[in-house]
């Protein structure tokens, strides 16, 4: 409204505020921005979902249980609270295993096909719910309401998927060296799992962990992030109206503040036989480290950060088209989104300026549930100001973007002359910063792409075939998008290396996460 009121003596033509704005200088076009913020921050939204699926209290052992204190549940956008949730603490985590561990007794004799139905019982639940299912990770999480669909539709593929896994569990028989015994592995559920998850998929980090563990025979307790509880809450629900028998899916929500005590329980109690977490490398070495006195499996997918190049090969339209995609998902903050952008020289200016273009045009910043946003607010907004000043400070150049602005909002922003020794290059950015490095040749790209102690993902676009092998094999990452800036499907392994991980979830490979393999010898079979 405020922005409309600004531009009325331009008349006369149809505008779209930050299209026209792209013809006009620079100080307009942010002001128009900073408004739009504003705008979103001080405007009132209102969580409209059906009442089953606003749950705000803990799901354990197939009750809903009040804790004894509660912790508020904020819009990131407007920072408006919009529910109280039950704040667990270490004896509700305990409880919450213990009935974990109780429904495993019988959780683990169900048939895989009976498991498979039930799995695809709770995927058919999403689906049909993933409107309201959507609308709540807009509110508690900042997405874009377009992502927000789109999330639930990856998080009940998750479901999907492994409800088909469930019954492709084989073990083996072995040629035997002797006549009279045979050879047999079995796979085996390992047990409770206790699953600990953060807030930028607060939906699909939960269901391709939980889709393998209950696929597998496992049990499990989960951990949502403290931001983002009411997916999780949903989730149960749900879970709940497919049968999923009490005690075999359990939440426990807490606050921040609650969060060290409930993960000690989680990643030290005996009864717990499996971690998984998907967070920081800080974190997950802190839950390896509890979870190595009882020697616990576990399976950590950790932090990224992830090198797009662009050889001079390359199509150029289709490697923006890849950087938007690949860069501006939830904002920035996922944790294969590409950070370091690495252009061949020869094609540095046309790519730059393609993708100013495209971020200029693409790009709207305001609250999720608004049609037209694709950008919405970050959950640390100094951190991504703070890497962008310390490149600034050293001689980076910003083309567009390059502030903070009200409540959460960071402008998209695309730095140009950046070098290898600045803060953007060396940690990973949550948030929707395009740092670009000229290179001149293959090698030097590979050895900058290397140059980390992360190896979640790596993207590049060539149209050399014997480039793209030997690039390919070269990059340090657990996962390679080849001319292609969006990689997860459930169909596909998920994981990294060096200390982006351990572990590996969806594909044919995520349920082994969850088994054990026990090798029978059957003796005294002589005739």
């Amino acid at each position: 409204m405020q922005a409309a009121l600004l531009l009325a003596p331009l008349d006369g033509w149809t505008w779209d505020p930050y299209d026209a704005l792209g013809s006009f200088h620079h100080p307009l076009r942010r002001l128009l921005r900073q408004l739009l913020s504003t705008a979103a921050m001080n405007r009132r939204y209102t969580l409209d979902v059906a009442a089953p699926l606003l749950r705000t209290q803990s799901y354990v052992d197939g009750r809903w249980v009040s804790a004894a204190s509660e912790f508020p549940v904020v819009d990131p956008c407007t920072g408006q609270e919009i529910v109280r949730v039950s704040n667990c603490g270490p004896g509700d985590a305990r409880t919450a295993v213990v009935a974990a561990y109780e429904a495993f007794q019988s959780w683990k004799q169900t048939t895989a096909k009976v498991r498979s139905q039930l799995l695809r019982r709770w995927f058919d639940l999403l689906v049909l719910h993933q409107e309201d299912l959507a609308k709540l990770i807009t509110f508690e999480c900042g997405k874009p309401m377009r992502e927000a669909v789109g999330e639930i539709l990856y998080s009940a593929s998750f479901l999907e998927w492994f409800s088909e896994e469930a019954r492709r569990v084989d073990g083996d028989i072995i040629a035997s060296p002797f006549k009279d015994r045979k050879i047999l592995f079995l796979k085996q559920p390992v047990g409770v799992a206790t699953i600990i998850t953060p807030w930028n998929f607060p939906s699909a980090m939960i269901t391709r962990k939980v889709g393998a563990a209950l696929a597998a025979g496992c049990t499990v307790v989960v951990k949502p992030a403290e931001d983002t509880p009411l997916s999780a809450l949903a989730l149960a629900e749900l879970a709940e109206q497919a049968g999923i028998p009490p005690g075999v899916f359990n939440v426990v929500p807490c606050s921040r503040e609650n969060t060290p005590t409930v993960g000690e329980v989680l990643c030290t109690d005996p009864l717990v036989a499996k971690i998984s977490f998907t967070g920081s490398t800080a974190t997950g070495k802190l839950l390896l480290k509890m979870a190595a006195d009882t020697v616990k499996k576990a399976s950590m997918e950790l932090g990224g950060h992830a090198p797009f190049i662009v050889f001079d090969s390359a199509d150029v339209d289709k490697a923006v088209g890849g950087a938007m995609a690949s860069k501006f998902r939830n904002s920035g903050q996922t944790c294969v989104c590409s950070n370091r952008f690495l252009v061949q020289s020869s094609i540095h200016d046309r790519f730059v300026e393609k993708l100013h273009k495209a971020m200029e045009a693409e790009l709207r910043m305001g609250h999720g549930s608004e049609p037209d946003t694709t950008q919405g607010p970050l959950i640390n907004s100094r951190a991504a100001e703070k890497v962008i000043s310390d490149a600034v400070s050293q001689g980076a150049k910003v083309l567009t973007g390059g502030r903070r602005l009200e409540g959460s909002f960071v402008e998209p922003t695309l730095l140009t002359d950046v070098t290898t020794n600045m803060l953007c290059m060396k940690e990973e950015t949550f948030g929707p910063l395009v740092p670009v490095v000229r290179f001149n040749t293959e090698d030097e790209a590979v050895a900058i792409a290397n140059a980390s102690n992360m190896g979640l993902a790596g993207y590049f676009f060539s149209q050399d075939v014997r480039q793209i092998w030997r690039v390919a094999e070269a990059l340090e990452v657990g996962m390679v998008g080849i001319n292609e800036g969006l990689l997860s499907t459930p169909e596909a392994l998920f994981g990294g290396i060096k200390q982006s991980g351990l572990g590996a979830e969806g594909s044919k490979y995520g349920i082994n996460e969850y088994l054990e393999v026990k090798y029978v010898c059957f003796g005294g079979l002589a005739p």
